[in-house]
């Protein structure tokens, strides 16, 4: 059987009409043209507002409610609050001294803020949405990375609420568990470990209740409880600089067996000695992990999980009127506020309590308190907000994920499960994840999960802003202008460094699940959501690509570095699958472009660029390519555009493929029910993408039209492939099967066959590309089939050749195999020189060619010529054939068409294309090569 032309040929498509007046009209009408659309009134709003009149959304009307100062200010401020402020300061303080204390947190509100300065260049970029953080990572990074940090940031989230929850019971246990400061001697709460997580279930469950009320109750009360805790906190430096010493009546938790219980801690007051001796480093043990010794990363690590609330204010994003400005402004004022107080703890805790108290007694606050309900209702009141605060930020992330269908239908529960815009699913499964976390139960363990878990967030909204700034991206135009792309690398690094820093387990663990995520979500997310949202890699790429491309330099080209550069001329990706799929793999990790000719008038065609159909048959085929699709008046001028044009610098092709002109129906490798490509993807109803020639139609140019673009193609000095019988190939058979075990070459002119051309250019050429295949298909071998000829230029007429010259042109080859690192089997053929008939027949054929090329006068007898030539094709084509029964794919030596300057250049084509049909008839998959360049090397 024989292929066809439009199976597997130079691109065609019949003309299409349609008119671009429209288009021009459109344009007009943006230029004051006399559309009638311009001339229409627009409608008066009806809302009596202004926002319907500029297409935008009143923000009362939307659920948007709260401003800058309790939307933004207050939760974050609380959040970096937490249980830090009352709990761990003193511990910190105590162990790593005044000034480690200062360096860290220095470093820390370092860190933080040149993530806010992200935070701010990000969110004030464009609109944001419910789901904070995540919402601006995924909209700036993409799908990949702005999934899987969201993903990280929801379990911070979590992790953050379980920490705070596990403050609150510690203060709860301390005030009124046994020993606690306000019991006495009468009952007291059972303590121990399973009675604190207990304790711990309550507080999550009335922080669940809470939720389940809504986010606007605790942002309206958020207000409330930062002064609660800042009067606490105001009453503790009131208590430092008023009071004197109580001569140690400060008591030992029960909890700690590491100091001795009988005894009191001291407390000094204002005094220069104490300050003296809190200068310095005094590590000690931690009396609430197994009395585990503490260091600097243990106390960098609780004091970076108390200040992790920046993305508190962006995690209200879609309750906030103008997240844009509240967002900067809020979190940047939370950030100072903040970070002064804990300065100002620090120094007067230095001043006035001795190291060992601050050591072993976490809560030492309550007995130096002038009022010691001060401090336990800003203990409650601080760790309680901040884990609602965290809660409810964990719940709206696992919301905006769901919507976002970031992990497909894994989490519609959580849409189906919300009631009148509250996320009711999710925050459950938030509540259930804060009780899996408290089972760890100790608070410092807690915090350093935490912070891990932060920095990780935080170092990919660096990277963000890092990323969006080095790609110079235009429309990249925040409000916020104090940043820069240096700010952006010394937060990454920092929050990279601190991570390592704070607990290389717990940061590796979580940079290699980062990593999976990322891995999972580019494999599996739909393509469509990347496409809505724009990726940072893609901007990335276009950046490294177009710097690279420049630097490559095609005068710096060698050949050992050579590898094919295919442009692919396809009819119809409907009946060429499987050539497609072929040639993908013959690129050997090369340019691959699939070339397409419209045939028409480009002011006749409606729809010029289809390049979006041409991106999904590439996706359907899996392979790594590019399209090029070009308009002109005739498929040889297309065809030249293509060849000319295509790719970009030095990334240009150097191999044509065609398919072969035949007179076969092209095959529906769409339709076909047992075709591996079969799709319904390019069918819309009885309109099929791709339309195909069906069996009777005429063909669409001409033979002389298809030898003409042959022609062209070895005047650009392009190596030229023509690819027939291809809808029989079986990529799955192949690999299975033993009976097909052989990738033949043919290194014989068929047309004028000499001793040399087994070394020429072109079959040089043809077992390079057979190699490239070989390495694809492994289990096969490669044969070269040497054809014994008479050469007339050495000996006058077609003699019989010697013995000693076929051992001496199998030795040659063997020779030139080795030198080339080719492993191949060489099989002797005999016909060529030792059949008097087929030697006739084939002088004949070389009588012809010259003809052509004007070197010998015309044959009179132009039927007889022709008769004999047919003969000695279909001979040769019976040698082939014979050879092929086990063979998965043959290379044919192709001999250069008729010149263009021949006379008689139409019946030329035809003859010439009629006895390649008859060579190539009835073989396997066969792709009949010409190349013009050198391509193999055997120096190193």
């Amino acid at each position: 059987m024989s292929s066809n032309t439009d199976q597997e040929t130079a691109p065609i498509a019949a003309p299409r009409n349609g008119s671009a007046g429209s288009v021009f009209r459109s344009f007009g009408s943006l230029f004051g043209g006399n559309n009638s659309d311009t001339n229409t009134r627009p409608q008066t709003p009806q809302s009596g507002d202004g926002y319907v009149e500029f297409g935008m959304q009143n923000p009362e009307r939307s659920g948007r409610t709260l401003g800058t100062f309790a939307g933004v200010f207050s939760p974050v401020a609380l959040s970096m609050f937490s249980a830090l402020v009352f709990i761990r300061v003193g511990y910190i303080v105590g162990n790593a001294g005044l000034y480690i204390t200062l360096l860290q947190f220095l470093i820390a509100y370092g860190i933080l803020l040149f993530t806010v300065a992200s935070v701010c260049a990000i969110s004030t970029n464009g609109a944001i949405e419910g789901g904070g953080v995540y919402f601006m990572i995924s909209r700036t990074l993409g799908l990949e990375f702005g999934g899987s940090i969201g993903t990280l940031f929801f379990f911070a989230n979590v992790v953050g609420s379980a920490m705070a929850i596990s403050g609150c019971t510690e203060g709860i246990m301390d005030n009124f568990g046994p020993g606690g400061h306000f019991v006495g001697d009468g009952a007291t709460l059972p303590d121990g470990k399973w009675w604190r997580f207990l304790t711990s279930s309550i507080i999550n469950t009335c922080q669940l209740l809470v939720c389940l009320v809504g986010a606007a109750l605790f942002a309206k009360t958020s207000v409330i409880i930062l002064a609660t805790v800042t009067v606490s906190l105001v009453a503790t430096y009131i208590s430092f600089l008023a009071l004197g010493g109580n001569n140690d009546k400060i008591p030992v938790p029960v909890e700690n067996t590491y100091y001795n219980q009988s005894t009191f801690l001291p407390y000094t007051g204002l005094s220069a000695n104490t300050l003296s001796d809190n200068l310095g480093a005094q590590y000690g043990h931690d009396y609430t992990s197994n009395n585990k010794m503490v260091d600097f990363s243990t106390t960098f690590g609780v004091l970076f999980s108390g200040v992790t609330g920046i993305m508190a204010g962006a995690n209200m994003s879609g309750e906030l009127k103008n997240p844009a400005k509240s967002i900067p402004w809020g979190t940047l004022s939370a950030v100072a506020f903040t970070f002064v107080s804990y300065i100002i703890l620090s120094f007067l805790m230095s001043c006035t309590t001795p190291g060992v108290t601050m050591r072993n007694n976490y809560l030492f606050l309550m007995p130096v308190n002038a009022w010691p309900p001060f401090t336990a209702i800003g203990i409650l009141t601080a760790t309680f907000s901040t884990g609602l605060s965290n809660l409810i930020g964990s719940s709206r992330i696992l919301e905006a994920l769901s919507k976002d269908q970031v992990f497909g239908s894994l989490l519609n529960f959580v849409l189906h499960g919300t009631w009148k815009g509250n996320p009711i699913a999710a925050v459950a499964v938030s509540w259930v994840m804060v009780e899996c976390i408290l089972l760890i139960g100790s608070f410092n363990i807690i915090a350093q999960i935490n912070s891990v878990l932060f920095m990780l967030s935080y170092l990919a909204t660096n990277l963000a802003c890092l990323g969006i700034e080095l790609t110079g991206a235009p429309n990249f135009r925040p409000l916020f202008k104090y940043f820069t792309w240096h700010t952006c690398l010394v937060g990454l690094l920092g929050t990279l460094i601190m991570m390592f820093v704070i607990n290389p387990i717990y940061a590796s663990i979580c940079i290699i699940l980062c990593l999976i995520l990322v891995i999972a979500l580019h494999l599996f997310s739909p393509a469509t959501q990347a496409a809505q949202w724009g990726s940072i890699s893609q901007a990335l790429m276009f950046h490294q690509v177009r710097k690279y491309l420049l630097m490559l330099d095609p005068r710096k080209d060698h050949v050992k570095f050579w590898r094919p550069q295919i442009l692919l001329l396809v009819s119809s990706p409907r009946s060429c699958c499987p050539l497609v799929d072929f040639v993908n793999d013959l690129k050997k990790s090369g340019l691959y472009i699939i070339g397409h000719v419209i045939v028409g008038d480009f002011q006749s065609v409606e729809d010029v660029e289809e390049n979006q159909q041409w991106w999904s048959f590439l996706d359907h085929m899996r392979v790594k390519a590019f399209t090029e699709v070009t308009l002109s008046r005739s498929i040889r001028e297309g065809v030249q555009h293509l060849t000319r044009l295509s790719g970009i610098g030095a990334m240009k092709p150097n191999t044509i493929i065609l398919g072969f002109y035949d007179d076969e129906p092209p095959k529906d490798f769409f339709q076909n029910g047992s075709s591996p490509y079969k799709t319904d993807d390019f069918n819309a109803g009885e309109v099929h993408n791709f339309p195909i020639r069906r069996d009777g139609d005429p063909k669409h140019f001409k033979v002389q039209e298809y030898v003409q673009i042959l022609c062209d193609t070895l005047r650009m000095k392009k190596n030229l492939c023509l690819c027939r019988n291809f809808q029989r190939l079986d990529k799955n058979f192949i690999a299975i099967s033993k009976h097909v075990k052989y990738i033949d070459v043919w290194p014989i002119n068929v047309f004028n066959p000499t001793s040399g051309d087994p070394f020429d250019m072109v079959s040089l050429f043809m077992m390079q590309l057979a190699v490239i295949m070989l390495a694809k298909w492994k289990h096969l071998r490669v044969r070269i089939f040497l054809c014994e000829t008479n050469d007339e230029r050495t000996v006058g007429t077609f003699d019989t050749q010697s013995p000693q010259m076929e051992i001496f042109s199998k030795l040659k080859l063997q020779q030139s195999l080795k030198e080339l690192r080719i492993t191949a089997d060489i099989i002797e053929i005999e016909e060529w020189s030792r059949d008097s008939d087929f030697v006739r027949h084939a002088r004949t054929l070389k009588q012809y060619t010259a003809q052509a090329d004007n070197t010998l006068p015309e044959d009179d007898d132009g039927d007889e010529t022709m008769n004999r030539s047919l003969l000695y094709m279909q001979r040769a084509n019976q040698i082939i054939r014979d050879r092929s029964d086990q063979t998965a794919l043959s290379f044919i030596y192709l001999a250069a068409p008729p010149k263009l300057t021949t006379k008689d250049f139409a019946a030329r084509s035809a003859s010439y294309v009629e006895l390649l049909t008859e060579l190539t008839a009835d073989l396997p998959p066969t792709i009949l090569v010409h190349g013009v360049s050198t391509v193999t090397s055997t120096t190193l």
